[in-house]
C-alpha cells in the first residue's frame, strides 16, 4: 500500500512567516482511520491553555503572542479593568456622602477569565442584584381582590397573606430604623403591630430631623451654631478683637466667652471683652416676652418681629440699658460693640479670671456692710435717675471687683411705667433684703422698708399679701390711665407717689 505525506499548513501570522508541518508518512488505510480523523481533528481546533491570563498580567511575565485569541483576550481583560476602575471611580463620585447609594454594578466589564475571589474590589454580594439570599416577593392578590374557588378560596384580608405583606412592606422604612433580619423565616406581621412600627419611624425621622434642625439653628449650652460662629470668626477678622479664648459663664439666656480686645477707628477696646451670646432657643424665651413686649421702647416693633428676630431684641435692650447706667454712673460693663444676638463688653475680672458673685465672694463684715449701702444706693440710681428697674436683682447678678459691687445682666430690665414693673421691684427689694439680712448686716432694712426707699412711695402692710394687694392696686390703676390717656409718665414729689399725667401737658 502506497504511503502519502500529509502536510498542514498552519495559518499565516502577522509577526512571521507562513510554517509548514509535515506530519509522518502514514498509510492510506490509517488516514481512512476513524480514529486517526479524530486525532487530526482535535489537533487543528487545539488552542493553548490560557487559564492563567490573569495571573501572567499581574505578574508581569513575558509570554509569546504567536497566538492572536491570546493577545486578543489579553487585551481586551485589561481594558475591562481599566473601565471597572473608571465605573467605580464615577460610581463613588456619585454617591459622595449620601445615605442612599446607587450602585453602577450592572455596568461593569466582567471578563471571562478574571477570577471572582481574586479582585479587591469586587463589590459584596449585597450590592448586587443577583442576591442569592434575597427574600422571595409575597405573593399579590389579584385585582378582583380573591384567589382559589369554593371553599379553598383566599381573599386579600387573610390574616397570613397580610402578614407576609406587612413584614416586606418593612423594607421601606428608613435607613437608620432596624428592622432586624428576617431572611429563611416566615414572619406575619399584624396590621396593628406594623402600623405602630410604621408610626414610630415617622415619629423617629421627624425627632431626628429636629434635633438636626436644632443643632445648626440654635446656641445652646457651651456650644455656637454656624451662624454664630461665623459673626464671631468676622469680629476676629475686622480686627475688632484679637482672639477668643473660651466660654467663662453659661445663664439661662446667654454664653459668655472671653476674649482680648483688639482695635476699632472710632472707639476704644478694652485689653479684656466678653461676647455675651444670647441663645437662639426659643425654650429660654417662652415666659420671658413678658419683660419685652410690654416695653414701651420696643412696643411698636415687638409685633412686627418673628420669635427669632425678637431675641436680638433682648442684646439691643441691654445695650441701651447699659449705656443709660453707665451715664449715671453707676458701675457695669461697658459696651464696646453690637452685632446681631452678640454683645461684646468690657470684661470684669482680671488676667482672664472674672469677678467673682457676690453670692461667692468671702466679705468680711465691714465690707458685707459697704456693699449693702453700694446696692441700695445703686437701685435708687437705677429707679430715679436712669429710670429703670433691674427686675432679676439677686447676689447671683452683682459682682464684687476692686473694693465694689458692680451690676450686670440688665436685658430684662424695664422702665417704671411697665405694667408690672413695681412687682418686680418688690421682688428685687425681697432678694437684696434677704441676702443681706443672712449675710449679717444689721442695718439691713426688709423688704417693705426697701421698696419705699428705692420708689419713693409710701405703702404699708403688715404682711407681704397686703403689700401685695397694695402694688398690683397701683399697677391697676396706671394700666387703666395709659388706656384712657395714652402712654404714661412718673413725677416724683417728695411727699407722695408719683404722679401720673399726659406727655403733652
Amino acid at each position: 500500500m502506497d504511503q502519502i505525506a500529509i502536510t498542514a499548513e498552519v495559518p499565516k501570522s502577522p509577526w512571521g512567516a507562513t510554517t509548514t508541518k509535515v506530519v509522518c508518512p502514514c498509510s492510506f488505510t490509517d488516514v481512512m482511520s476513524e480514529q486517526l480523523a479524530k486525532q487530526l481533528d482535535d489537533e487543528s481546533h487545539s488552542f493553548p491553555d490560557f487559564s492563567n491570563v490573569s495571573a501572567a498580567l499581574d505578574a508581569g511575565e513575558e509570554r509569546e503572542t504567536d497566538n492572536d485569541l491570546m493577545l486578543a483576550q489579553m487585551l481586551q481583560m485589561q481594558f475591562d479593568k481599566e473601565f471597572d476602575t473608571q465605573l467605580r471611580t464615577e460610581e463613588k463620585k456619585f454617591n459622595g456622602d449620601s445615605k442612599l447609594s446607587i450602585s453602577f454594578e450592572n455596568y461593569r466589564m466582567v471578563h471571562p477569565y478574571e477570577a471572582s475571589g481574586s479582585s479587591e474590589d469586587e463589590v459584596d454580594w449585597q450590592d448586587s442584584c443577583d442576591d442569592p439570599y434575597k427574600a422571595d416577593k409575597p405573593t399579590t392578590t389579584p385585582r378582583r381582590g380573591f384567589t382559589g374557588k369554593g371553599k379553598n378560596i383566599t381573599t386579600k384580608h387573610d390574616e397570613v397573606v397580610c402578614g407576609r405583606k406587612n413584614t416586606a412592606r418593612m423594607d421601606n422604612f428608613a435607613p437608620e430604623i432596624n428592622v432586624g433580619d428576617g431572611l429563611g423565616m416566615d414572619l406575619k406581621l399584624s396590621n396593628q403591630v406594623y402600623n405602630s412600627l410604621k408610626q414610630h419611624c415617622y415619629s423617629e425621622q421627624r425627632r431626628s430631623a429636629r434635633l438636626h434642625e436644632k443643632k445648626e439653628h440654635s446656641t445652646a449650652e457651651q456650644a455656637v451654631d454656624p451662624r454664630t460662629r461665623l459673626l464671631m470668626y468676622k469680629m476676629v477678622n475686622a480686627g475688632i478683637l484679637e482672639n477668643i479664648n473660651g466660654c467663662i459663664s453659661t445663664g439661662k439666656e446667654s454664653v459668655v466667652f472671653h476674649a482680648n480686645g483688639g482695635s476699632m477707628e472710632k472707639n476704644a477696646v478694652p485689653d479684656e471683652c466678653v461676647l455675651k451670646v444670647f441663645k437662639t432657643t426659643l425654650n429660654e424665651f417662652k415666659n420671658r416676652d413678658k419683660y419685652i413686649k410690654d416695653d414701651y421702647r420696643f412696643i411698636d416693633r415687638f409685633s412686627k418681629l418673628n420669635p427669632r428676630t425678637i431675641i436680638r431684641l433682648w442684646a439691643e435692650k441691654e445695650m441701651h440699658n447699659l449705656a443709660r447706667m453707665k451715664k449715671a454712673g453707676i458701675p457695669c460693663p461697658e459696651v464696646v460693640v453690637l452685632k446681631k444676638h452678640i454683645l461684646v463688653m468690657s470684661f470684669i475680672g482680671k488676667d482672664h479670671v472674672p469677678a467673682p458673685k457676690l453670692k461667692e465672694a468671702m466679705l468680711g463684715s465691714g465690707d458685707m456692710k459697704r456693699a449693702y449701702y453700694q446696692v441700695v444706693h445703686m437701685m435708687q440710681q437705677l429707679y430715679q435717675e436712669c429710670n429703670l428697674v433691674h427686675a432679676d436683682l439677686s447676689e447671683y447678678n452683682m459682682l464684687w471687683h476692686e473694693g465694689k459691687v458692680w451690676l450686670i445682666d440688665v436685658s430684662q430690665s424695664i422702665e417704671p411705667n411697665h405694667p408690672h414693673s413695681h412687682e418686680f421691684l418688690f421682688r428685687d427689694c425681697r432678694n437684696v433684703a434677704t441676702f443681706f439680712q443672712k449675710g449679717g448686716v444689721s442695718e439691713a432694712m426688709n423688704m417693705y422698708e426697701l421698696f419705699n426707699v428705692v420708689s419713693g412711695l409710701q405703702l404699708s402692710g403688715d404682711s407681704e399679701a397686703e403689700f401685695l394687694a397694695q402694688i398690683e392696686a397701683l399697677e391697676k390703676m396706671n394700666e387703666d390711665h395709659v388706656q384712657r390717656r395714652g402712654k404714661k409718665m412718673y413725677t416724683f414729689s417728695d411727699g407722695g407717689p408719683p404722679l401720673l399725667h399726659d406727655e403733652d401737658d
